[in-house]
């Protein structure tokens, strides 16, 4: 392959994992109908995920489980079994416990960024979604360079499109929880609600974690291989649909902390036009 034709292939995996995660963000920031936040700022808490949150959560995550791998040599008892990194169990050490608790962190402190720019508790989720869409994007184009590499660029951008509507909107969820939880600490009601959301989203991220290893739970059972492929679709339809609730809850939720209570009274509420002094009100 040509130098010509890998930079082609490169652009092209980037913007198949780029284009997704910037029309999900398109979406949630629609859900604030009257005074969505800039695009500007958005996407900067986009990039901060993409770039800074993601960077610096595979160096922790690495440094973790290196720590890990070393007292488990020191000391082989049964107890530390799963921070062994020959051990199988150790896999759900670092997709239920490690990369949960790493990335939200990295992913919150997007959300802290930003923060000077909240005009109202619904801002909060909203920028939380773009730090964790952003951060979903170039966790997701990193995944589909390693299939292209070893699979060619249909296998890369095959991979990309699956997390696209998986692992992409998982993270953009989690960390808008995060996000209205930090802001109704910070603007809205006060209080340490912003560590209780964090962990709601170390707990949704484990969740769904948990669905898409499915297979690999099988395969511990000690299955046969048609149990273990059945397990392994079935754990990726239900993260799928995992997913797709979060990410509508997570709208949902910004609708009503834009306008508390409305949602009671009609999912479609808009909220009245303003009048000016003098000018009748519109007829019925």
């Amino acid at each position: 392959m040509s130098d010509l034709g890998a930079l082609q292939d490169l652009a092209i995996l980037i913007l198949a994992a780029l284009f997704p995660a910037l029309i999900w963000l398109a979406w949630v920031r629609s859900s604030e109908r009257t005074d969505a936040p800039g695009w500007g700022p958005l996407l900067g808490a986009f990039a901060y995920g993409a770039l800074f949150a993601t960077f610096i959560a595979a160096i922790a995550e690495g440094l973790i489980l290196a720590g890990g791998a070393a007292v488990s040599q020191s000391y082989p008892a049964p107890e530390f079994t799963f921070l062994n990194p020959t051990s199988p169990w150790s896999l759900f050490f670092v997709v239920l416990v490690v990369a949960p608790v790493t990335e939200e962190a990295l992913k919150a402190s997007g959300v802290v960024r930003y923060s000077d720019t909240f005009r109202h508790v619904a801002d909060g989720p909203v920028f939380g979604a773009s730090v964790g869409l952003g951060f979903g994007f170039f966790e997701t184009f990193l995944y589909g360079l390693g299939a292209f590499l070893a699979g060619g660029l249909i296998a890369g951008i095959a991979l990309i499109a699956i997390r696209s509507v998986s692992s992409v909107l998982l993270h953009g969820s989690t960390t808008s929880m995060f996000g209205y939880g930090y802001a109704e600490g910070k603007i809205g009601r006060g209080g340490w609600t912003g560590a209780s959301y964090y962990l709601l989203a170390v707990g949704m991220h484990a969740s769904f974690n948990l669905l898409a290893s499915l297979g690999t739970v099988v395969a511990l059972l000690g299955l046969g291989t048609n149990d273990q492929n059945l397990a392994s679709l079935v754990g990726l339809g239900l993260a799928v649909l995992y997913a797709f609730a979060a990410i509508g809850h997570a709208r949902s939720v910004i609708q009503r902390a834009e306008f508390p209570g409305a949602q009671a009274v009609h999912p479609r509420f808009r909220p009245p036009p303003v009048r000016r002094a003098g000018v009748p009100p519109p007829r019925r």
